[in-house]
């Protein structure tokens, strides 16, 4: 299995970094936050591979996180990229994500400060899917920043329409705490669905409902580490009542065929 949506930081900043977002998430981390935490999770979780999904807070960082993301290239670690929408030089800088080999960036709407229809997003959206870069993006409420939200299914649906991206994966089930919206609005386009920190939440009625209505081979399986734990997580998907075709496809094939493993 391949876990999609999981988040580290260099060794330096994540003494600090995990006791700040633990505090304002008033959540707990199963790891210390580093590479070398999440890969003993993925070993203890019997993972093959994990997706890192770093978030640029402010555009001077697309640089030091694109050198740090060099470094995770290949299974069991593979680490996208990030950029800001107030990046000036978007273009180039996706250009050189592209130039290092990573796969795809990370978008976070409540961190970055900016509502998922600005223009600014949309941007990035066209010139991602023109390069061939998979975009995930943090959808509906975060738990450290609940209000507003600026990422809704509202937003997501109008950024769809107008710009038709190719390989968008909308984390959390399409929206955290806005599945009921998400599933009017959303089932049934063509993006991709993480579970990432959405298994525990989720009515299971709605959960399959929404898994069997958009599509097995457009859900992917994702736990949000360090934020939930690998190894409970797979086990909680384990007991879903799905189809081997379906466990597979979530679990696996699906992120192998986007991330052209």
């Amino acid at each position: 299995m391949i876990d999609f949506h999981t988040h580290i930081f260099p060794d330096s900043i994540a003494k600090k970094t995990i006791p700040f977002l633990e505090n304002i998430s008033h959540t707990h981390a199963h790891t210390d936050g580093t590479a070398a935490g999440l890969l003993a999770s993925i070993e203890e979780a019997g993972l093959t591979a994990a997706v890192i999904l770093p978030v640029a807070t402010k555009p001077s960082q697309t640089g030091s996180i694109l050198r740090f993301a060099e470094q995770f290239q290949e299974a069991p670690l593979i680490s996208f990229g990030g950029i800001h929408p107030e990046s000036e030089h978007y273009k180039e800088e996706l250009r050189d994500i592209v130039h290092a080999g990573l796969k795809g960036v990370k978008l976070h709407p409540d961190y970055q400060q900016t509502y998922f229809n600005d223009i600014r997003y949309k941007r990035i959206l066209d010139m991602a899917s023109e390069l061939g870069l998979i975009v995930s993006v943090h959808a509906g409420v975060d738990i450290g920043y609940p209000s507003p939200v600026h990422c809704t299914p509202e937003m997501i649906r109008e950024a769809i329409d107008e710009v038709h991206p190719e390989k968008l994966i909308l984390a959390h089930m399409g929206g955290w705490k806005l599945w009921d919206e998400a599933e009017k609005l959303l089932i049934g386009q063509p993006v991709y669905l993480d579970t990432a920190f959405s298994l525990e939440y989720m009515a299971k009625d709605q959960l399959l409902r929404i898994i069997r209505n958009h599509g097995a081979d457009r859900i992917l399986f994702a736990t949000d580490s360090p934020w939930s734990g690998q190894k409970e997580y797979v086990e909680r998907f384990q007991r879903l009542p799905l189809t081997q075709e379906e466990r597979e496809r979530i679990g696996e094939s699906n992120a192998r065929k986007l991330l052209g493993l």
